[in-house]
Parts: structure tokens; C-alpha cells; sequence
């Protein structure tokens, strides 16, 4: 579906329209501090209320987990032409396959357990404190914080915890710079997303090659599954680098079953590892480096698909409903523009190691961060929208690799559960510019922060705010949504 420029100006001033509604009523909360005290949930107890919404988000994140281990199960059968199995129920969903269940658990207890405990919490606050302030989110959303501990990965806790904390920076500054405040320089440039994305990018790569254990294992096997050099040879590529002898044996027995490849040709101190080694099975760099590029798209997009389409039918069910082909052709369009850019990026960088080979007698450590800078540019290929989205998922992997270097060289101190601390800091700042300055924020981090935390148990018969702006909000939603149904049906027509 394709909006005018019109429709896209006349989306934007409604929803800015919508935040200024919002804005007048904070302000008029802030001169009368007794009208916000009493909960907004008037048909259901306090205790209704914080279970009914933790129910709700822990079947919406358990729904969404399970749902994208099914669609994956799915592509898996088909990959191996047995699409008479994909049927097969006990194939397709067996515990054997699919071990989903534990993970899944987890990931409801994280956002059900924080969506009831904040609920909970906002309630208590306005009972006791008998007043509204920006106080009250924070404190709600630091202690439901604490639902990180259903996670028993420590390395995802804190990746999900860094990832929130640059959430927060990017709320703050957004805060600030509207505020005249403070700003950065460069703020302006139309790309800043794409440079941060890959500076992200280059620690991140520098640290698989060179640190692989400051990168979470599971985001490293991705890495390594993703791209075609095995691992024997990236040690080899690290020993290298650093100077050291490489391991001939261990290195010998992967390379022995390759074709065309002479063991004579290894030396214990290479001063650089040849791409004879690094790409055994094909003597041309050029068919290398393509051929790479497309096993990266055929392995790739079943993810990036069962990413896109299942949260979409999980969160938006009813628009799915109404619209199914649609929903799944702007699916796969994102899909496969998302798996186009990630087959360049490996492309990419492993057409540069194979340059630097071809004009350069010695290794460095220092090529593999540069080239996992350049190699980030292919993100020009996604959506300007997603380009940020991108640039914020990769900065916690490599603010997380960092951390550990930094730890490693005591340069900074090792503090037990510090990502737990981080997590339930950045969790109440956050929730504090959702409800204070919800246009600071992302607008995909607002929308599916209010999917799980503005949930009802039902449907309520009286809005808790019978007043002026609450039924103009009322009737814009009501346009909005007539408004995209023409469009719909003009763009199936």
C-alpha cells in the first residue's frame, strides 16, 4: 500500500494534532494534581486490571516466539523438498524439532511480567503518593524492571538492557534538542542514521574475527552460519594477526577435503592468511564473493520473513483478517529488501579481505573494522525509516563487545548483574517519556510499547474521560481508520 504525499502530510498532522490533545491534558493534570489520582480502569479492580493486562502480553510475546519458531520449522521442511511434512503436525511442531516451549516462557514472563507489575505498581503509586508525577512512571517502570531475571542468559539480559539504554539516550536527546537545549553536530545530516549504523557495524565485525568471545555465542554462530568462511580458518586469520603460529594440524584436517588444495602451501607464521585458504573451493575471488551473497539471501530470508509476517499477524490480528494479502505481500516486500541488503553486506565484506590480499604482503587487525564500516553501507538498500531501527539493534552488540574488551583490560570494572541495574534504569526512564513525551520517542518503540502496556481485559462501555478531547480522539480514530480502508480497497481495486 502506497500513500500520496498528501496523505502522508494529512497522517502527520493528525498525529501531531493527536500529541498536542495530549500535551493540553498533562498540562491540565499538572495545575489540578488530585484529577489524575484515581486509576482510569473504572469498571475493573486494581488487581483485575494489572492480571488482566499481564495475561494479555505474556500470550502476545509467547504467541509472537512460537509463532516464528513454527514459520522457520516450516521453511526447514520445505528446504529439504518434503512439503507433503509441512502438514505433518508431528514434524512440524514436535518438542524433538521444535524446542521453543522454555524460551517462549521466558520471553512471556519479560513482557507480562513487566506489563502486570507496571500496571500494579501505577496504581499503587497513585494510592500512595495521592498524587500524579513524573516520579510515578519511573519508579513503576525501574521495579517491573526486575522481570529481566526471567531470562537466564545473562549476555541476552544485557544486550536487551543496552539496547534500551541507547533507547533512552535517543529519548533524551530528542527531549533536549526540542527543548533548544543541547544538540549534536551533525544532527542535521541526512544519513546520520546510516554512519552510526556503521561504526555499530565495524566494532562489531572486528570483534567476530578478532574478540569472538565478547560477542554473545548465539549472535556469533549467526554471524558464522551467515557468512561462508568456516571457523578453523578465522582462528587461523586471528593467530595471524596477533603474531602467533597458526594451528597447521587442526587446520589441515578442515582444508583436507577441499579440492585442489596442496597442504604444502601452510607455513606455522603466514604473515597473512592467502584466499586460497579462506575460500578453498572456489580459486576466483570474484564467483567467491558472489556465490556468498547468494547463500546468505537463500539462508536469510526464511527469518527475516517469519520476523516480518508472524509479529504482524500476532499484533494486528484483525487487520490481518480483513486484509491477508496484503499484510503478507508487505511482508515479503520487507523481507526481501532486508535479506537483499544483508546478502550485500557479506558480499561486500568479503570481496574487501580479498582485496586487501591481493595489495598487501601483511595482516592487521585494523581491516576488519574498516571493512565491517564500509561493508554497513549496503543499509542505503533498506527503507530510510528502518535505517535507524537497524542502526539501534546492532549499537548494544557492539556497546556490548566493547564492554567486555574494556572489562578484560580493567579498564572498567566488572559489576555482577550490572545489565539488570542498567535494564530497570533505562526501563523507568523510558517509561517516563512514554506517558510524559511520548514524541521524543521511535515511533515503532511507542507503538508496540502501548500494544502491550494500553491493553484492556475488555472492552470498557465509558471512556474513563468523557470530555472534549477525548471524543475528538474518538472520531480521528474513527477517520483514520475509514480513511485506510478506501485506500485499501483503491489500491486492490
Amino acid at each position: 500500500m502506497h500513500l500520496s504525499s498528501s496523505e502522508f502530510r494529512l497522517k502527520d498532522a493528525e498525529e501531531r494534532f493527536r500529541d498536542a490533545i495530549h500535551d493540553l491534558e498533562r498540562h491540565h493534570a499538572d495545575a489540578d494534581p488530585g484529577s489524575d489520582c484515581q486509576c482510569d480502569h473504572i469498571d475493573h479492580s486494581c488487581i483485575a486490571h494489572a492480571l488482566g493486562n499481564l495475561c494479555q502480553s505474556f500470550l502476545l510475546s509467547y504467541g509472537v516466539r512460537v509463532g516464528i519458531g513454527i514459520f522457520l520449522r516450516a521453511f526447514k521442511l520445505a528446504r529439504s523438498q518434503s512439503y507433503s511434512s509441512i502438514l505433518d503436525l508431528k514434524q512440524l511442531v514436535s518438542e524433538k524439532d521444535l524446542i521453543v516451549r522454555e524460551e517462549a516462557c521466558r520471553i512471556g514472563l519479560l513482557f507480562g511480567g513487566f506489563t502486570g507489575s507496571y500496571h500494579a505498581l501505577r496504581c499503587f503509586l497513585r494510592k500512595f503518593r495521592k498524587k500524579e508525577t513524573p516520579l510515578n512512571p519511573i519508579l513503576a517502570g525501574s521495579i517491573a524492571g526486575l522481570s529481566i531475571l526471567a531470562l537466564d542468559d545473562s549476555s541476552r539480559r544485557r544486550t536487551l538492557a543496552l539496547y534500551l539504554a541507547a533507547r533512552l539516550a535517543q529519548c533524551a536527546y530528542n527531549s533536549a534538542k526540542s527543548k533548544n537545549k543541547f544538540h549534536l553536530w551533525g544532527s542535521h545530516w541526512g544519513h546520520g542514521d546510516s554512519l552510526l549504523f556503521s561504526l555499530s557495524c565495524a566494532q562489531v565485525m572486528y570483534a567476530f574475527v578478532m574478540r569472538p568471545d565478547t560477542l554473545p555465542k548465539a549472535y556469533h554462530d549467526f554471524i558464522l552460519k551467515t557468512g561462508p568462511v568456516a571457523e578453523p580458518v578465522f582462528k587461523a586469520v586471528r593467530d595471524s594477526c596477533r603474531g602467533f603460529p597458526i594451528d597447521v594440524l587442526s587446520l589441515s584436517a578442515y582444508l583436507s577435503n577441499k579440492k585442489g588444495f596442496e597442504s604444502t602451501s601452510l607455513v606455522d607464521n603466514p604473515s597473512i592468511i592467502p584466499c586460497s585458504i579462506i575460500h578453498p573451493d572456489t580459486p576466483s575471488c570474484f564467483i567467491h564473493n558472489g556465490t556468498a551473497a547468494t547463500k546468505t539471501f537463500r539462508k536469510t530470508f526464511p527469518l527475516y520473513f517469519s520476523l516480518t509476517f508472524v509479529p504482524s499477524v500476532v499484533l494486528h490480528l484483525q487487520k490481518f483478517l480483513k486484509s491477508p494479502a496484503s499484510i503478507f505481500w508487505h511482508a515479503f516486500n520487507g523481507a526481501v529488501r532486508s535479506t537483499i541488503f544483508l546478502s550485500a553486506f557479506v558480499g561486500i565484506f568479503q570481496a574487501l579481505i580479498c582485496l586487501h590480499r591481493k595489495v598487501a604482503v601483511t595482516d592487521h587487525k585494523l581491516v576488519y573494522w574498516i571493512a565491517g564500516g564500509i561493508s554497513a553501507l549496503s543499509v542505503l538498500l533498506e527503507k530510510k525509516a528502518k535505517r535507524g531501527e537497524l542502526a539501534l539493534y546492532v549499537l548494544p552488540r557492539a556497546g556490548d563487545s566493547l564492554w567486555y574488551i574494556l572489562i578484560n583490560r580493567r579498564l572498567f570494572p566488572d559489576i555482577r548483574n550490572a545489565e539488570v541495574l542498567l535494564f530497570c534504569v533505562s526501563m523507568g526512564g523510558i517509561m517516563y517519556y512514554l506517558e510524559k513525551e511520548p514524541e521524543t520517542m521511535a515511533s515503532f518503540l511507542r507503538g508496540l510499547l502501548r500494544r502491550f502496556l494500553a491493553s484492556r481485559i475488555s472492552n470498557v462501555s465509558s471512556p474513563p474521560r468523557n470530555n472534549l478531547s477525548y471524543t475528538y480522539l474518538q472520531s480521528l480514530g474513527a477517520i483514520e481508520r475509514s480513511s485506510s480502508d478506501a485506500i485499501l480497497d483503491k489500491n486492490d481495486s
